[in-house]
């Protein structure tokens, strides 16, 4: 799609933008709400100067065809009748009504022409064919005079030239300057697809879906930055979606992968389609017109991971041809006009399309050439040198053992593997080879956000987690984020040299930016995991959601946002389907997370949660016997790094504050951060200060906290900061703070930096389920995010999205 977005309501941008080139297939202009649906796609994605190219309305050419084939002339003049009121019926449903009026009575008068053609004559056959085109090429570029821009129509026959001498080869040269002087500068043109002329002026058609083909000579003749294909599904897939409910959309397509999909019969590419544009640099892009808003697929120049893509394909109208005399010459003029599937290395066998097949026969006829021929159908894995692609050529013979191959072979190109059947491919069996070759693939982009401690750790293991976690088999790095800079590579960042990546390629970013990079992904799915503390970032998530995007988030602020924004952020993954873990949010590695969901999966009710949730006040109460002084222990936690660079960030109570709240709103409840009660252990005097002028007034903290362990010890207690949330007969609790603990407590035998959580619900009541373990620490935190990366791309590997097909895929 035109990458600038450029809108036509903004026509007198300074800048002079790449021309692009957009063709819209029969089904994209199928009725009055299709081509209104196109005025708005070209308002957002064209610009002037751009080209539109347009296939005939709707079944328009399928109606042409049946008048051709049509043997009884009454019969026929109904056909062209019927023709005539749908064409005009369209044109006044949508033009004003001097417009509508002028271009009804063209359409009168095309029709009388159409009923004097002499149906025997190949070239009046194709003469008939182009009326499809000229009347939609007509009444689109009249709607968008009269609703959008200017615009001219372009009939292609006089623009497009085919040398008759040379198997009706382009003539660039006098093609490109037709165009040139047809095209206006300053105006939108809408041109005709499927048609030309030879150089004997005679029109002549490029086949079905010729159109596309249309589309990509026009692009090369102009030196178009890009081509979008808009038609009636939102891209390629893997296979047929309409047989194979496992297809997934391929994204991004090599090339000269494409051009195999389209020389081998996808339905979406015509053979011819990639043609122009080789050693082109020109974009292609096949989008829904009815889907706009979603990414569809691309096909260029990419690197390894849209290179690793798989896809089937089938074909059961195809004949071979067997021989055994025929001259080089022959064969040369044969494959030039007939463009064969395959060739057999001896020459002694063509495998052809049925469209061509009986003309195939009747050349070798005429020259008096000895054959015989036979019906075949094709199934084909296709993907970048898959050919070379030992598995992948076992896995084909594998699930083709039991039918009757005429033969496997590779292509030429190295692009595909080819298995001829004598028998046509049915359904079963491509779902077979589609499940085997693929095995239901899903490419997920993994960006992450926030490369400290914990996500340089998260990055150190994340090669080693790749290789050996097989739901992790498609999962690629893609992007990487700090604050200020970002790496964004779509052809995949090495994660073995992630952090030397980042520091050569990130550039500066904002968050718009971001979500423009990120809303473009070209993977079935795209996780971001945030390692990040930053409000700012959180506040992305909304965004995320709405965009599909996965969230793992070790970041607290939108667990503990407000609880209406909290609501909402809920309501909009759910809606969206996005999945959002926090595991490490509290806690780090432990599952307690997980331990509350699967409570409340199972039917169970949670009454009360407690426990000790912050690894460094964990360690400092511990630790604090009375023998130093508690401000010499803080200092003591902060060399060690068990605290943040300011401690009153882990003193203030906030970071358990929000780990509570978290907690809460995970069992079901709905709270705000200020219904929770906390004590703050850095008194008022020092709460505000400047961090340098806390640390020379340091202790200051130590009478208070004196006082506290004095009292503790004359009742044979210990002192430890605890956290508690119950809810009792609707009456709710919730407080962070200071407590005197026995000492056969569960919060007081703790490992110093432990985390202990304890749950208390209708299954365990008189015996509480407790959690314990590290709950802080880079090594247990970049555990816990990887625990949740591998859980995701489980839960991915059964999602299944729903393919919208509009017409005929």
């Amino acid at each position: 799609m035109n990458q600038a977005n450029s809108s036509l309501l903004n026509i007198n941008n300074a800048v002079q933008l790449p021309v692009n080139v957009h063709k819209f297939g029969g089904s994209s202009l199928a009725n009055a709400e299709c081509l209104l649906r196109v005025i708005q796609i070209l308002k957002q994605e064209a610009q002037l100067d751009d080209v539109v190219v347009v296939s005939a309305n709707g079944k328009t050419t399928d109606k042409l065809f049946a008048i051709i084939n049509c043997q009884q002339s009454e019969q026929r003049q109904l056909l062209l009748t019927e023709l005539q009121n749908q064409q005009q019926n369209l044109v006044c449903e949508l033009l004003s009504t001097s417009a509508a009026a002028t271009e009804c009575q063209q359409i009168a008068k095309d029709i009388t022409k159409l009923a004097e053609t002499d149906f025997d004559d190949i070239y009046q056959r194709h003469d008939l064919l182009a009326h499809g085109e000229i009347w939609s090429m007509r009444l689109l570029s009249a709607l968008i005079n009269e609703q959008l821009c200017p615009c001219i129509g372009v009939d292609s026959r006089q623009v497009l030239h085919l040398d008759c001498d040379n198997d009706y080869q382009l003539v660039e040269h006098s093609s490109q300057q037709a165009f040139l002087t047809a095209k206006q500068a300053e105006k939108l043109t809408v041109i005709t697809g499927y048609i030309a002329t030879d150089s004997k002026n005679r029109t002549q058609t490029l086949g079905r879906n010729g159109s596309d083909y249309s589309a990509t000579i026009v692009a090369k003749l102009i030196g178009a930055e890009s081509v979008t294909l808009w038609t009636d599904v939102d891209g390629i897939y893997s296979a047929d979606p309409r047989i194979i409910s496992t297809a997934r959309k391929l994204h991004r397509i090599e090339n000269s992968v494409a051009a195999e999909l389209g020389r081998l019969g996808n339905p979406v590419l015509h053979a011819k389609t990639l043609t122009p544009l080789q050693c082109q640099q020109i974009q292609l892009n096949v989008a829904s017109s009815f889907l706009p808003e979603d990414n569809g697929t691309e096909i260029g120049v990419f690197g390894d991971i849209a290179k690793s893509e798989l896809s089937v394909t089938h074909n059961n109208d195809l004949v071979k041809i067997n021989t055994n005399k025929v001259s080089e010459l022959y064969l040369r003029h044969v494959i030039a006009r007939f463009e064969p599937i395959y060739q057999c290395p001896d020459k002694s066998c063509l495998v052809v399309s049925q469209q061509f097949s009986q003309l195939a026969i009747e050349y070798l006829q005429q020259h008096q050439l000895e054959f015989s021929y036979q019906q075949v159908s094709l199934v084909a894995v296709v993907g970048y040198q898959v050919a070379s692609r030992s598995e992948i050529k076992a896995r084909f013979k594998r699930v083709l053992r039991h039918e009757a191959l005429d033969a496997l072979v590779g292509s030429d190109n190295g692009h595909s593997l080819l298995a001829f059947l004598n028998e046509s491919c049915n359904v079963e069996l491509l779902n077979q080879v589609h499940s085997s070759i693929t095995k239901n693939a899903r490419n997920i982009g993994l960006v992450v956000a926030g490369l400290g401690n914990i996500g340089s750790k998260f990055l150190d293991m994340l090669p080693k987690q790749l290789t050996r976690i097989s739901s992790l088999e498609n999962v690629h790095l893609v992007g990487l984020a700090t604050s200020k800079k970002a790496l964004i590579n779509n052809d995949g960042i090495d994660p073995s040299q992630a952090l030397p990546s980042f520091a050569d390629g990130s550039v500066d970013y904002d968050n718009q930016q971001l979500l423009g990079w990120l809303e473009q992904h070209p993977y079935d799915e795209l996780v971001v995991v945030d390692i990040t503390p930053s409000e700012s970032f959180a506040q992305l998530y909304q965004s995320f959601f709405e965009r599909g995007i996965h969230v793992i988030s070790a970041n607290k602020c939108a667990g503990s946002c407000e609880q209406s924004q909290y609501s909402q952020l809920l309501d909009v993954q759910k809606d969206t389907g996005s999945q959002w873990l926090v595991n490490t949010t509290v806690g780090a590695g432990l599952p307690v997370n997980y331990a509350i969901n699967d409570l409340l999966q199972s039917g169970d009710n949670i009454h009360e949660i407690a426990g000790i949730f912050s690894g460094t006040l964990s360690w400092l109460f511990a630790n604090f016997s009375g023998e130093q002084a508690f401000s010499d222990l803080v200092l003591n936690a902060l060399e060690q790094g068990f605290t943040e660079p300011d401690p009153r960030d882990d003193l203030s109570g906030l970071d358990v504050q929000r780990k509570l709240l978290i907690l809460a709103r995970l069992a079901g409840f709905e709270l705000e951060l200020d219904n929770i009660e906390v004590e703050n252990l850095v008194p008022p005097s020092l709460q505000r200060i400047d961090k340098n002028e806390f640390f020379t007034r340091i202790t200051e903290l130590d009478e208070y906290f004196a006082n506290k362990l004095n009292e503790a010890k004359s009742q044979q207690q210990h002192l430890r900061y605890v956290a508690r949330f119950a809810i009792d007969n609707n009456n709710l609790t919730a407080k962070v703070g200071l407590e005197i603990l026995p000492a056969d407590h569960a919060f007081v035998n703790l490992t110093a930096c432990d985390n202990i959580f304890l749950l208390v619900s209708d299954w365990y009541q008189e015996n509480p389920l407790i959690i314990r373990g590290p709950g802080a620490g880079r090594d247990v935190t970049a555990g816990g995010l990887h625990s949740d990366l591998v859980n995701l791309c489980q839960r991915l590997e059964h999602k299944k999205k729903e393919v919208v097909i509009k017409g005929i895929y």
